[in-house]
């Protein structure tokens, strides 16, 4: 019986950090599709000065690097035996990494939701 405990747990561990992935996946797709679209959009108006779009460049910039940076670092930690991890060390450090992801889309929906209010600010 303590043989099937320990699969059950083991097994529970691979599923958090399947999930963890997978949403942190899902949240770097939104920080590329706002990169697509809305990032373009704020860049491309004329209600938008020159320094401001240099500014904004860096900004996002920077949290597409994070994001990039946190994949590689998945990666990392998902291909090998980082540092003799075991799977529930693994799922609790992939589940920090989602919740970084999370942010950083939170981040990404401030800054995008304030760009479009200046540029609608200063249409009017």
């Amino acid at each position: 019986m303590p043989r099937a405990k320990e699969y059950r747990l083991k097994v529970n561990d691979v599923v958090k950090q399947l999930k963890a992935v997978r949403q942190i996946g899902r949240n770097n797709q939104r920080l590329i599709d706002v990169m697509q679209d809305d990032l373009r959009n704020i860049l491309d108006s004329p209600y938008i000065k020159p320094d401001e779009v240099a500014r904004v460049s860096e900004s996002f910039t920077a949290i597409i690097e994070n994001s990039l940076d946190t994949m590689d670092f998945i990666d990392e930690i998902l291909s090998s035996d980082y540092l003799k991890m075991s799977d529930a060390e693994r799922a609790e450090i992939l589940k920090e990494k989602e919740l970084e992801s999370k942010e950083m889309v939170s981040n990404v929906t401030t800054k995008t939701r304030r760009y479009k209010d200046i540029i609608s600010f200063r249409k009017m």
